[in-house]
């Protein structure tokens, strides 16, 4: 718990100071991918830290294009309908 609250507070410390480290930037693609692997692994921490790494409309954008050609890949292997695979993932009835 105090991490959390050590990491948030470090997000407003010294705007330019030269004691502030460097932030990496990340690619959205990045985040999306890291935390979906987070929620997959239910890692709460793992979550919110990369949460903060691109904005919310950025990973939400990150997300479904990771969705999106997951479902293609997976389409492909399995040689079905990407509807097909993403209502079986869903648990929908087939159509």
């Amino acid at each position: 718990m105090f991490d959390r609250i050590r990491r948030y507070a470090g997000r407003f410390r010294g705007a330019g100071g030269a004691q502030t480290p460097q932030r990496r930037t990340h690619n959205l693609f990045e985040a999306a991918a890291a935390y979906v692997t987070a929620r997959a692994e239910d890692d709460q921490d793992r979550i919110e830290e990369v949460s903060g790494w691109v904005s919310p409309e950025a990973l939400s954008f990150g997300v479904s294009e990771l969705a999106c050609r997951a479902v293609v890949a997976l389409a492909r292997e399995r040689d079905e309908s990407p509807r097909t695979v993403a209502r079986d993932l869903l648990g929908l009835p087939v159509v």
